[in-house]
């Protein structure tokens, strides 16, 4: 039913997301009110007397604590405290989902599974039972009451009623956004009154609100790349310290309470299109040794890119950091929507 329906619309749909469709940055959209496709995001689905067990031993956050209407936001780490995967925890009808990128899906499904032995807890891809649409800017909000009257009033909260379930996730530019899953046959309704009061946009207007909002998402080309700390992981709510041992736990805490960290994530503008995730940037001072790397980066104009940066603090005070080599296009750092702080908690 859904495929068919955007066959019908014109609109292209594959894993990277939606074509045919605006571009955010040709009409403000962002900031007005906008709705996409998000396609580019995968469900795992946690279910069974011992779930919430299960992943709280495998995840930086705390999950048995976990409310019903609450968002979480977890790494899943290897032994040595890279992340694998950035996840957003909620329940769904009593049972636990991950949303991830589907790009990395498969075998975190397959790695989550290999530790499930005796547990009594079922993991399921259940990303083709829902159609996830993404909706921000100043109409959004308006526009969704005719399916939820009561909107979710805080970032990181969610409700959910006979159209599905409605995820508030960080606001962007002070602007809040939402995350719909929807039923096929709901999602159908919903995109044909929805795209006439909000502006259909592509996926990659979703990614660019994301950076907007300082969140990092673990693609393929950047799994194994970073400790938490190093994409401020923590300070947006996804390690917690107090909880009980997991992956990569040991190295976590030591990043943390070793002294101010020396690396950490910057929000850049770059003048060109041609930035992708897990490029490296480069400072003058070593003009051979990259010292840092794109975490996720997006168009924001025709010839101007928006990014996430990894980097060594040093350098990013330093203020002049080139994108693939010491030469190249110079990043202009931006502020974050948060402040950076070397907490403990």
């Amino acid at each position: 039913m859904w495929q068919d329906f955007l066959t019908q619309q014109g609109i292209s749909v594959n894993d990277n997301g939606i074509n045919g469709l605006n571009n955010a940055w040709d009409n403000n959209a962002l900031e007005t009110g906008f709705i996409t496709i998000l396609n580019d995001i995968g469900l795992i689905q946690a279910s069974g007397e011992e779930a919430a067990h299960f992943l709280h031993n495998q995840l930086s956050n705390d999950v048995e604590t976990l409310k019903q209407s609450e968002l979480r936001r977890a790494a899943y780490c290897s032994p040595k405290g890279r992340m694998l995967a950035s996840l957003l925890l909620f329940n769904n009808n009593e049972q636990i989902v991950l949303q991830v990128s589907k790009s990395i899906l498969a075998p975190i499904h397959k790695r989550l599974q290999m530790f499930v032995l005796r547990s009594k807890v079922k993991l399921a891809d259940i990303t083709s039972q829902y159609v996830l649409l993404g909706l921000g800017g100043e109409a959004a909000a308006a526009s969704l009451q005719s399916w939820f009257p009561d909107l979710p009033k805080a970032e990181n909260t969610s409700i959910s009623n006979e159209f599905g379930q409605l995820l508030r996730v960080s606001d962007s530019k002070g602007l809040p956004r939402y995350e719909w899953l929807a039923p096929p046959e709901t999602a159908v309704q919903a995109w044909t009154a929805l795209s006439t009061a909000l502006t259909p946009v592509n996926t990659a207007a979703w990614r660019l609100s994301e950076i907007q909002a300082g969140i990092p998402m673990i693609i393929a080309a950047t799994q194994e790349q970073f400790v938490p700390q190093m994409v401020n992981f923590e300070i947006i709510g996804g390690v917690n310290f107090k909880k009980g041992c997991y992956p990569g736990q040991e190295i976590v805490a030591r990043s943390q309470y070793l002294g101010k960290l020396k690396r950490r994530m910057a929000l850049v503008s770059i003048a060109t299109a041609d930035v992708r995730a897990g490029m490296e940037v480069f400072s003058p001072c070593d003009a051979e040794q990259a010292c840092g790397m794109v975490v996720n980066a997006e168009q924001y104009s025709a010839s101007d890119s928006l990014a996430l940066v990894e980097m060594k603090v040093a350098d990013q005070e330093s203020g002049d950091i080139h994108l693939g080599s010491a030469t190249g296009v110079p990043l202009i750092f931006l502020d974050l929507p948060y402040e950076i702080t070397d907490i403990t908690q």
